[in-house]
């Protein structure tokens, strides 16, 4: 694996000889904003780590359990696209990888590795918290059939006051075998550019990556068609806050959430699984936005 450049400056003052490691593997990862709140959690709380950005090629991620317990790295963020190769690596995956079908976590203890997914966790935080909903809307939108639309539609589930979830994507095939895998019975597929499932939702969450930088204006939505002032719109794009959806829930007088919160809460559970400490969530989030 090879840190990316960047990494010195963000580590702790002091590194010593028995400083652990822990950090994020992707392809690219030099975007990532966890080196930054990891970071600043373990300095707050006075923890022997450091957390370190590494690109990882895809045709090397075979080789990603030994290079754990060759160096004895205690854990592992996984972002875009290994959430799901990861899971032939692991040598075993908790209940919530397993019924997502990814993982965004790797706990490494005395050789072992667990593959674990707080994407769910922090979806539902950001929602409780960030949105002020203690339990969902009967009917929900996700728009985008990725890795963290998997996490997402697993948490959405998890409550019981949703009758119905609509998965749009831009190709319709996705959506079908994501629905047909994780739906349960309570989830149907449709295409982007079809306004009639937002009419009747309470609660719409963009769980592409869409108007994501450095494209920032372009709305999964394209016009907005279909917002309206009884949604919740969520948006898990973080690069830019304010994203171009964001700007049309707002226009149409919808209640919005930024990426932000599921960025902070999901890391946070990563930290204490990691760490076995209470994660400082206002020092991630402070930290974050400096």
């Amino acid at each position: 694996m090879r840190a990316l450049a960047g990494a010195v400056a963000l580590a702790p003052s002091v590194i010593r000889g028995s400083t652990q490691i822990l950090g994020v593997i992707g392809a690219p990862v030099a975007h990532s904003a966890s080196p930054v709140m990891h970071n600043a959690a373990l300095s707050h709380l006075g923890l022997d780590y450091v957390y370190v950005p590494c690109h990882v090629l895809p045709e090397r991620i075979s080789q990603l359990g030994d290079a754990m317990r060759t160096l004895g790295i205690r854990g592992l963020n996984v972002t875009v696209p290994h959430k799901q190769a990861v899971m032939d690596v692991v040598d075993d995956l908790s209940e919530a990888a397993r019924q997502i079908g990814a993982v965004n976590t790797i706990i490494h203890d005395a050789g072992h590795l667990l593959g674990d997914n707080t994407d769910a966790y922090g979806i539902a935080a950001s929602l409780r918290e960030d949105g002020g909903l203690e339990s969902l809307p009967p009917k929900v939108v996700l728009l985008g059939a990725g890795g963290a639309a998997r996490a997402i539609l697993h948490a959405v589930l998890l409550d019981k006051g949703v009758e119905q979830v609509t998965v749009l994507n831009r190709t319709l095939d996705r959506a079908q075998d994501l629905v047909a895998e994780l739906g349960a019975g309570r989830a149907t597929a449709g295409e982007l550019g079809d306004p009639e499932p937002l009419q009747a939702a309470g609660l719409l969450i963009n769980c592409s990556s869409v108007g994501l930088a450095p494209k920032p204006e372009v709305s999964p939505l394209g016009d907005g068609a279909g917002l309206h002032d009884g949604l919740v719109v969520v948006d898990i794009v973080y690069k830019p806050l304010r994203t171009r959806l964001l700007q049309q829930a707002e226009a149409a007088g919808a209640r919005t959430v930024d990426g932000l919160g599921m960025l902070v809460h999901q890391a946070a559970r990563a930290f204490e699984l990691w760490t076995g400490q209470r994660a400082p969530v206002n020092v991630m989030r402070q930290a974050l936005l400096a």
